[in-house]
Parts: C-alpha cells; structure tokens; sequence
C-alpha cells in the first residue's frame, strides 16, 4: 500500500525544513495541509514557505487560489486526494505537512458527521456573540464542552459558534461527534512531529513574529484590510491587527497579542498532534529508513 508521511506539528516548529528534507530523502513531492498558504494574498503572516524552499522540492497547494475562493476542509480533501492519486502513480510515498488539524483530518481519515443545524440554535447563537462577543462564545464552551474548548482555537469566533449550534441543535457536546467516523482511504497515513520543548517553542513563535514584522507584515495586513471580514482572515498574525488600525490600540498592543495568540493556537495544536502522534524525534526516525 501507498505510504503518506505527516508531518504535523504547532507553528513554527520547523515542520517545513523537516518535510523538505524527507522529501528530499524519499525522492518525492509535498501536499500542504496549512489552511492559510493555500491563498496567493497571504504570504507573511501565513509563513509561506521561502521561494528557496519552494524550489528544492515540489510542492502543492501553496498559494495556488484566492482568498476571496475560501476552501473547505472538505473541499480540500476531495482536491488533494485526487492529487494524491497522480503522485502515487510516481512514488510510493508522498509526504503531507501542515499544522491545521482539520484539514489533515479530512485528507487522512474523512469528516465527521454532523446534524443539520437548526435556525433557533443559529439565532441563538448569534445573539450571544452580538451581545457578549468572543468571550461570551468562549464562556458557554467552556462550560458546556470542556473537551473541545482545549483543542479548539478560541481566537476563531466561527469555529466557536458552530461547535455552540451543533450542541444546541443535537443536544450533547460537539466533542461527541468527534472521531467517529473513519473513510477507507489507498494509502496508509504515518504521523510525526518535530521534537520541541515547549519554551524554545515560544521562543521560535516571538522570533518569527520579529522576523515577520522586519518583513512588513503590517504593510501586509493593511492592504488586506478590506477584506478583513473573510473567514481567512479572521486568524491569528491578521486579525490583531484591525482594531490596531480602527484605533482601538496601539501597534505594541498588536504585536503582542499576535505573540500571544500564537503561543495560545501553538498549545491547542500540540494538544491536537500528540494525540495523532507516533514518534518522537521524528527526523531521526524518518530520515534513516
């Protein structure tokens, strides 16, 4: 059987570097899963891979559609496991690298199911986040959830409300309906992630936001500022920065909620990948095969 190499892992923990040398050690091309660097608008903040590292192995699905054409978790798995079937036709390995959980879930085993949301739950829902915003949303999760509110990244006001409606609607936890199902794929998926004590993590994670700044990441943001209300845009390295830029606060502010908003969506990655997790010291295992 066809062999799929993930490499996961938390932002910025050299997930990239590590899959262009496997790659390079197995003769083969890389699927990105980064929900982020699929769009051709979001370079900076979304740490797209250097032209460098693009041209040193082949890689897909970077930066290859519009943000204003978002694409779905499910979408993207429909896209990549056809793309797949081509590369698998070339190598008997392909290597998959990205930190969005969701989408590597859908490549690698299919979605879960859900009921139909009801509007009552959606109406409901909506009235909370008019009345009492992000927190509010955060508040009923993590009472009603725990479970999910650990993983989920509770920057993203979206994911929040739909985990709040499906519970509403179905009557049980979101989390419940989490890992429950499980589609046949051609291939068989291996996962791995970079060894990382979780101090120099945060050290990597303010590091890089430097860099990004040094790279004008502001520029870059402003210029997407119109299109502030996508669904892609409503992330972290991004969304800091509107309320920067209506006056709300301060520039220092914006740096340093990005910091820490990146540590806090690092830690529900670790969460996420420890549990899909198969080795440690992954290079070492991956590189002397």
């Amino acid at each position: 059987m066809k062999q799929l190499i993930v490499i996961g892992g938390p932002t910025a923990s050299g997930k990239t570097a590590l899959a262009i040398k496997v790659a390079q050690h197995y003769g083969t091309e890389i699927i990105s899963a980064d929900s982020r660097q699929f769009y051709r608008e979001l370079s900076i903040g979304a740490a797209r891979p250097t032209e460098k590292e693009l041209s040193t192995v082949p890689h897909h699905f970077i930066a290859d559609r519009s943000v204003t054409t978002p694409l779905s978790a499910g979408c993207y798995a429909e896209e990549a496991l056809q793309r797949l079937d081509r590369l698998f036709t070339q190598y008997p390995v392909v290597v998959a690298v990205g930190g969005s959980g969701l989408y590597l879930r859908a490549l690698c085993e299919g979605l879960d199911e859900f009921p139909d949301v009801t509007q009552a739950a959606r109406t409901q829902v909506k009235a909370v986040y008019r009345k009492e915003g992000l927190p509010g949303l955060q508040r009923i999760l993590r009472t009603t959830d725990p479970d999910y509110y650990e993983r989920v990244d509770r920057q993203n006001p979206r994911r929040l409300q739909r985990a709040l409606e499906v519970s509403l609607t179905a009557g049980r936890p979101y989390s419940s309906f989490l890992g429950q199902r499980t589609a046949r794929r051609s291939f068989t998926s291996h996962y791995f992630m970079p060894a990382l004590e979780r101090t120099s993590l945060y050290q990597r994670i303010d590091q890089r936001v430097n860099r990004m700044l040094g790279e004008e990441l502001e520029n870059e943001a402003r210029q997407l500022y119109p299109l502030r209300e996508l669904r892609a845009l409503q992330t972290v390295g991004y969304q800091e920065w509107w309320p920067y830029m209506e006056g709300i606060y301060n520039g220092e502010r914006a740096v340093e909620l990005i910091k820490r908003n990146s540590r806090r969506y690092a830690k529900r990655q670790l969460t996420w990948f420890k549990h899909y997790q198969r080795v440690a010291g992954a290079e070492a295992v991956l590189l002397t095969r």
